[in-house]
């Protein structure tokens, strides 16, 4: 572990100019990946920031860059210590937050930006002011506090770094208590006056009062937005305040005061509303950092005490009774119990666990007395790393999401422009009323808001990453969410992937008078001095049957055929067809056994004396339990191919696929050669997954199209060098996966067509005059309503 950490150190940036097209990207980064020396690669198409963990050799980094018509420079990484995290409190449109993060961008000294709407936390680079910041966070009603700041050295007191996992439970709650309050006062004020300017006006009342109600609940319902566009403005930004604010205003100056009133109210619902749907997506994030408790019962000398975990050392004992929650990470020393960890990897049945077994925080302790020594501290927990990630991974950008917000940019002025032709060029070139037409050009800017369209697809990303976190899948990122619902193929790694990954024994056939317990005991006599796991496979088998072993002389191991020794005065041995052949052994009277045996995938082990046969026993490694089935359900989902790649020789490899199901298998792979076929399989594929331990593995996970390590609980290796991580030690939650990323994606479709579709009805009822303001600005908070409910559905997705 000290020398993978160490690897991930050599890290370098570089800048790459001229992307234009994601997928060539796309096709880039990974390029960049399987380079010798290059561990993992990550390259970012908004900044054109590229980092690449491990020996980057700039050169072929260079000429890989020329093919694709990229200029690549290499960049000074910036040191942890200038890094800040703020948090941003209030948001609730993801156009306003995704034109408060450009705008913090571009302030002088700041390098990097990156705003994650669904925490609230601003991750900066640079130099920082925090009162341009502030100021420009008032703009949108933003509240901005620092949560870390950067340090003198890259770790803290504690020796963790500054801005890593961290638990805060209370994560965006503040500004929920301080903001909202207010605006839902101001919006309930400007309804009531709507209501009273509009039987004010019903009743035949002076026009003064009712005009000063409308006025009152246009400035009531307006406020915010009045604000943003009074800032936007003069810097030349078009954002959706704008376009409302100029419809609002517009509809005054053609003496549209009921309808000014009622854009401005509604408006402020649809905000409130919007805000309501995309906390219930925040408050997925907030349900994982409550998993963990606060605090543990700790030994203290003779003394138990109860303390924050924040306080916990390690090495610390913690106390648990039956019933408990797990606070911390740690070893058992004395105690048995079984673990429910389905809050960390999915897995719905508790797992025994004894002495020298490890333990989540979070997981929870069903009916045993445990004493537990703490291993790691509160922030560097396996729960804690993931909330971190799923942080970090909500925070990145999907293709779509990245597209959306360009288009966006350019769409708010483009929409303008369309507006005030509508409103002026008819009058003026064609001599109609004015009125009417300001009119259609004012109900088209409130239809026009990108809301609906900005929110189509970052909700749902979220959503899904965070189901995903909850059923044990750690997704890092929307383009890995994106790519795994747009998969050909998979591939996986046999060896402790689709099997256990240790020998076990499978069968034991015993000749003439020999029965099957006196066969093992012998077996495992010999075998208990060697090293070799098939070995081992053979002594655990006889533990299991509580065999005493033999006392073995003139012990003899025989690389590559097996062992010989003397056990009472008779010379044994075990080993392959191979070594008996050397002796002169006909071995004709176990062929048939061994030629079955083999023909299922598993190596037979002959135990004989000099002049015959006692039996063959055989060993392999096992099938996991749930590998089968996950492959059929893969094949249900309608995955296309599912391929094994295995160091086996070809008949073993034939048979363990016959096992499992995978259409296709490659056998006879060197680490290398798993690179190779990878290269073959997406040349053939298109886009293809492979699936490994992310340890032996790592270069063909960082060449597919989606890296996707199993068994990553208490993993560092396995979080850090796949895109997306099971965190159980099986293949069950796979085909859910896949599911939940289609479905994701299908959902980001329909968000994308309605949202479009809309605005397209909208444009076309413009001219007749069908649409009016009430309509349009129903039909734009429906809109971002539905689509954001839409999204929300991926949160009920189940296993």
């Amino acid at each position: 572990m000290s020398e993978r950490l160490e690897i991930c150190s050599n890290t370098t940036l570089f800048q790459i100019d001229g992307i234009c097209c994601l997928d060539c990207a796309a096709k880039f980064e990974k390029s960049v990946a399987s380079l010798p020396g290059v561990i993992k690669s990550t390259l970012n198409p908004m900044t054109g920031k590229l980092t690449v963990v491990g020996n980057a050799d700039v050169q072929s980094i260079r000429r890989l860059g020329q093919e694709e018509n990229y200029w690549v420079q290499p960049i000074e990484k910036p040191a942890a210590t200038s890094k800040t995290v703020l948090s941003v409190d209030g948001i609730c449109c993801l156009d306003c937050a995704s034109t408060f993060e450009r705008q913090v961008a571009s302030l002088p000294g700041i390098t990097s930006a990156s705003l994650n709407t669904m925490t609230g936390k601003m991750t900066l680079e640079g130099t920082i002011d925090i009162e341009a910041i502030r100021q420009l966070g008032r703009a949108e009603n933003y509240q901005i506090r620092v949560v870390s700041e950067p340090a003198l050295s890259g770790a803290d007191s504690r020796g963790h770094l500054q801005g890593g996992p961290r638990i805060e439970s209370s994560t965006g709650d503040t500004s929920q208590k301080k903001t909202i309050p207010w605006e839902r006062i101001r919006m309930a004020a400007s309804g009531a006056a709507l209501v009273m300017a509009y039987i004010a006006e019903t009743l035949n009342m002076p026009f003064p009062l009712f005009v000063s109600l409308y006025l009152t609940a246009t400035i009531l319902g307006g406020w915010g937005n009045f604000r943003k566009a009074a800032f936007a403005l003069p810097r030349g930004k078009f954002n959706s305040s704008v376009l409302m604010s100029v419809a609002v205003l517009g509809a005054i100056a053609i003496d549209k005061w009921e309808e000014a009133a009622s854009v401005a109210f509604l408006f402020s619902v649809s905000e409130m509303l919007e805000f309501w749907t995309m906390d219930r997506a925040r408050r997925s994030i907030r349900q994982l950092m409550d998993i963990a408790p606060k605090k543990a019962r700790i030994r203290r000398g003779i003394d138990e005490v109860e303390i924050p975990v924040e306080e916990i050392r390690i090495g610390d004992v913690m106390i648990l009774r039956p019933g408990e929650k797990i606070a911390m990470d740690g070893l058992i020393l004395t105690g048995e119990s079984a673990v429910n960890q389905a809050a960390i990897t999915g897995e719905s049945v508790p797992l025994e666990k004894g002495p020298g077994d490890s333990v989540f925080a979070g997981t929870l302790n069903t009916y045993g007395y445990l004493e537990v020594s703490v291993t790691t501290r509160v922030e560097d927990t396996t729960i804690a790393k993931i909330i971190h990630m799923v942080e970090e991974a909500q925070g990145k950008r999907a293709p779509s999401q990245a597209f959306i917000e360009r288009f966006a940019a350019v769409y708010t002025p483009i929409v303008m422009v369309l507006a005030a032709s509508i409103a002026l060029l008819p009058p003026l070139v064609l001599g109609f009323d004015w009125g009417p037409w300001i009119y259609r050009g004012l109900a088209l800017l409130v239809i026009s808001c990108p809301c609906a369209l900005v929110v189509s697809t970052p909700v749902a990303v979220v959503s899904a990453i965070s189901t995903a976190a909850k059923k044990g899948v750690l997704i890092k990122g929307g383009l890995h969410l994106e790519e795994a619902g747009s998969l050909a193929a998979i591939a996986f790694d046999k060896t402790g992937t689709l099997t256990k990954g240790v020998p076990a024994v499978t069968d034991i056939i015993a000749f003439g008078k020999t029965t099957q317990l006196e066969l093992l005991k012998i077996a495992a006599s010999l075998e208990d001095r060697s090293e070799h796991p098939l070995a081992k496979a053979i002594v655990a088998a006889a533990k299991q049957q509580g065999l005493a072993i033999h006392p073995v002389e003139q012990f003899r191991a025989l690389p590559g055929r097996g062992a010989q020794g003397t056990i009472k005065s008779q010379t044994v041995f075990i080993g392959n067809v191979r070594l008996y052949t050397e002796l002169g052994i006909s071995t004709e009277p176990v062929t048939e056994s061994v030629n079955r045996l083999q023909g299922n995938g598993k190596t037979a082990m002959l135990v004989g004396t000099e002049t015959s046969f006692l039996g063959v026993i055989a060993v392999a490694d096992q099938l996991r339990e749930t590998s089968a089935s996950s492959i059929h359900a893969l094949k249900e989902a309608g995955l296309g191919k599912t391929i094994m790649l295995t160091g086996d020789n070809e008949l073993t490899a034939k048979a363990m696929a016959a096992q499992v199901g995978v259409d296709d298998y490659r056998a006879d792979l060197l680490p290398q050669d798993k690179v190779k076929a990878m290269e073959e399989l997406l040349s053939k594929y298109g886009k293809v997954a492979m699936v490994g331990d992310g340890i032996n593995d790592a270069p063909a996970l960082a060449l597919s199209t989606v890296g996707i390590a199993m068994g990553g609980a208490g993993t560092d290796t396995a979080m850090e060098t796949a895109d997306i991580v099971l965190m159980a030690d099986d293949l069950s939650k796979l085909p859910f996966t896949i599911r939940l990323s289609r479905d994701a994606m299908k959902i980001i479709r329909q968000n994308i067509a309605f949202a479009l579709g809309l605005k397209a009805l909208a444009l076309l009822a413009v001219f007749p005059g069908w649409l009016t303001l009430w309509l349009a600005i129903f039909a734009d908070m429906g809109a971002s309503i539905l689509v954001t409910l839409n999204s929300l559905r991926l949160l009920k997705t189940r296993s």
